[in-house]
């Protein structure tokens, strides 16, 4: 929420500071007449108390705090981490990335005969590890044997490795391997 928050402050803060930019190069290159620019300028700050000078204050005050906050993201140190699976054992912490667990599920959805360009992807719930594969089979095999194979092969190899409960293994068969036809050579 906060991401997108500060994704439509920075929107809006750009569209503010471009018309002030345009505003300013048309008044240098006096494309805006300089009596215009006097009139407007000594009607906001020459006279008392008006809603074009709350305004206009208002505005700096809100430019200036949108600038402290982006000065502010820019320069604070990233506290994100790899994800990971954080577990207790008896003696101390440990610490699984989810890359490992991803990389883990490739490797044993890997030993499954007809499969090529595999991905992964893990997600971690409450009942454990949600484990989507993504993978093109060769169309010679039977795709529903396939994806079973490969989901006992990769809850199995996951649980044994890891010792994180695998509560879900999906596999979406993307497309079949495209053989490239094959010509016979004649010979006359």
């Amino acid at each position: 929420m906060v991401k997108i928050l500060d994704r439509l402050l920075l929107f809006l803060y750009s569209l503010v500071i471009l018309l002030i930019s345009a505003i300013a190069v048309l008044a240098a290159f006096q494309l805006i007449p300089v009596r215009t620019t006097e009139y407007y300028l000594g009607y906001v700050f020459d006279r008392g108390f008006t809603w074009e000078k709350v305004a206009v204050i208002t505005g700096g005050i809100l430019i200036f705090l949108l600038s402290l906050r982006f000065f502010y993201i820019s320069v604070r140190r990233s506290r994100t981490q790899a994800s990971s699976i954080d577990q207790r054992s008896e003696i101390g912490d440990i610490r699984i990335s989810v890359e490992t667990v991803e990389n883990l599920s490739l490797k044993a959805a890997g030993r499954t005969r007809g499969v090529r360009d595999l991905r992964a992807r893990v997600k971690v719930s409450e009942a454990g590890l949600d484990i989507n594969i993504r993978t093109v089979v060769d169309g010679e095999s039977s795709i529903p044997e396939i994806t079973e194979e490969m989901q006992n092969a990769v809850k199995s190899h996951v649980e044994e490795i890891t010792g994180i409960p695998v509560a879900h293994v999906s596999v979406y068969v993307a497309n079949i391997v495209q053989s490239a036809p094959t010509f016979k050579s004649r010979v006359e």
